[in-house]
C-alpha cells in the first residue's frame, strides 16, 4: 500500500537522506519517495505500520504535515540555511 503526505518544503539534500533513512528503519516500510519541490512524500508500506505512525515520525523529523486534500503550504526559504 502507499500513503501520500503533503509536507513542508526544503532544499537540504542532507535532510532528505536522514528522512529516508529514518523512514526505512520503521518496521513495515519498504520504500519512500521524497519530492521537496512538489511538497509531498509517498511511502510504500505494509499493514504493519499505520498512516498515523508514519505521520508522527515525519512530524518528529520536523515536517509540517497538511491533509492531502488541502492546499499544500510552502515554506519561505530560511535565511539561515541547513543547520547540518
Amino acid at each position: 500500500m502507499e500513503s501520500t503526505f503533503s509536507i513542508s518544503t526544503s532544499e537540504c539534500l542532507t535532510c532528505n537522506n536522514q528522512v529516508l533513512k529514518t523512514l526505512g528503519g520503521l518496521q513495515g516500510i519498504f520504500g519512500a519517495e521524497l519530492d521537496r519541490i512538489e511538497g509531498k512524500i509517498v511511502v510504500s508500506h505494509t499493514d504493519e505500520v499505520t498512516r498515523e505512525n508514519i505521520s508522527k515520525t515525519l512530524i518528529e523529523l520536523g515536517f509540517s504535515i497538511t491533509d492531502i486534500n488541502q492546499e499544500i503550504a510552502h515554506d519561505d526559504p530560511s535565511i539561515w540555511g541547513c543547520a547540518l
